[in-house]
């Protein structure tokens, strides 16, 4: 059985652009190359995202409904980055 599929894709002239461009640099063997890459970077990103999802964010959730008085209102938070924001400009 085979470990690989051919397929045909169609992109935008600035990513095909690109494709051909890396493969020209001898950055990469060929397009498919290219393409291989691109998805495997994508697919470890979306690991990522997804551990997060899991593990952090699904813990913050279930630690808010624990304890509601730990949630800042979106005033708050406004409030916050808005500080951080002045403190970073003024370097305080």
């Amino acid at each position: 059985m085979r470990s690989t599929r051919q397929l045909s894709i169609t992109l935008p002239n600035d990513m095909a652009e690109a494709v051909r461009a890396k493969v020209a640099a001898g950055e990469y063997a060929s397009e498919s190359e290219v393409i291989r890459d691109g998805l495997r970077v994508l697919l470890a990103r979306d690991r990522v995202v997804e551990k997060w999802l899991l593990e952090d964010v699904a813990a913050a959730y279930d630690a808010s409904r624990a304890d509601p008085s730990r949630v800042l209102s979106v005033e708050e938070v406004r409030a916050r980055l808005a500080s951080t924001a002045r403190k970073t400009r003024t370097g305080k």
